[in-house]
């Protein structure tokens, strides 16, 4: 009867153990594709910043490059997808192409992974900056003015307006650790001014 309990302890403690180091492996291939993915949109925003007409970041690529975000408190620096479907996010943050460009009244809505790329959210504090580079070299400065934890099913968000504002959204809880829930973390931020003039790469850094 023993050696039945200890064998079927140990059956179970094995199988843990497997399933902790498949969620692991899981964890470690979503978080690699997602940092090689932003090696290849680096070259993707160089060859739309110089004009390029294709400026895919691979051949069959449905989205391409379209802002560069930073936090420069965080020392976050990010290539924006143009689309926010889940296939996009598993490269990078995206832009919902319902909302604004910046720049423009209206709100730009911005949508990232909890495990990747927007994991920084949490971090971010009123007054931070953040700035979205468009491929035209025009620079948009945002300053953080709070977040809130919000329903899908009970909210929603609007992107009408007179003022040029930006929101991050994440899933929440932050941290990826909970099953995926009907709340999103919502960062606002709002327009501080049109920042300096980039001019576009030389040929010789393409």
């Amino acid at each position: 009867m023993k050696r039945g309990r200890a064998w079927l302890f140990g059956a179970g403690a094995l199988l843990a153990l497997g399933f902790g180091v498949w969620q692991l492996a899981g964890g470690g291939y979503i978080y690699l594709k997602a940092q090689l993915a932003q090696v290849l949109l680096e070259r993707s925003w160089r060859l739309a910043r110089a004009g390029a007409a294709d400026a895919r970041p691979w051949p069959w690529a449905d989205t391409r490059a379209l802002l560069r975000l930073r936090v420069p408190r965080l020392g976050v620096e990010q290539i924006v997808l143009a689309g926010a479907s889940n296939r996009t996010l598993a490269f990078g943050p995206g832009l919902m192409l319902a909302s604004q460009l910046p720049g423009r009244p209206g709100v730009t809505v911005i949508s990232g992974h909890r495990e990747t790329h927007f994991s920084f959210l949490g971090r971010l504090r009123a007054g931070d900056l953040v700035e979205l580079e468009t491929p035209d070299g025009r620079r948009h400065d945002y300053r953080v003015e709070g977040h809130r934890v919000v329903d899908v099913r009970r909210s929603r968000l609007r992107l009408g307006g007179p003022a040029d504002e930006l929101v991050l959204i994440t899933c929440y809880p932050l941290g990826g650790v909970h099953p995926l829930g009907p709340e999103r973390y919502l960062v606002y931020a709002r327009a501080v001014g049109q920042g300096a003039y980039l001019p576009p790469p030389s040929s010789s850094r393409r």
